[in-house]
């Protein structure tokens, strides 16, 4: 699985989001941290898009085909395959 072109673009943007992708024996994991915020992100899904809201900015990505779960965790958002 590969990370959303567009959420590596907005960690390219901001300094403060933190992207790692892990892989284990049988998942994949993308997480994405984004940083020191004031609030918790929020997260919707609207058909294959997931949209995050974290402190006033938006994020829009297409969800992986191959992903099974897309959740946020204290404060981190998780893509899993």
């Amino acid at each position: 699985m590969e990370t959303p072109p567009e959420l590596e673009a907005a960690a390219g943007e901001q300094n403060d989001i933190t992207i790692t992708n892990r892989q284990y024996d049988e998942e994949q994991i993308i997480a994405v941290d984004f940083g020191p915020i004031s609030g918790e992100p929020t997260l919707d899904i609207v058909g294959e898009t997931a949209i995050v809201v974290v402190d006033g900015s938006q994020f829009e990505f297409s969800i992986p085909a191959d992903a099974n779960d897309v959740i946020i965790n204290d404060g981190v958002l998780t893509i899993t395959a």
